[in-house]
């Protein structure tokens, strides 16, 4: 039996990890210190997600 996902269940972690690069994206523009820090932890974020769902991907198939 297949689930029925909505818009909203199929697109709210992509368009947090987006609000997410945006912020980064800003704050890597707007100044130093404790700007560059939020800055590299919100842009690793798309980059680390992807290496985990890679290695999970790789672990599940035979």
């Amino acid at each position: 039996m297949s689930q029925h996902r909505t818009l909203r269940r199929i697109f709210a972690v992509p368009a947090i990890v987006a609000v997410l690069s945006g912020i980064g994206l800003v704050s890597a523009l707007v100044g130093d210190g404790w700007w560059d820090i939020a800055s590299w932890l919100t842009l690793t974020l798309p980059v680390v997600l992807y290496l985990f769902y890679v290695e999970l991907r790789s672990r599940l198939r035979p």
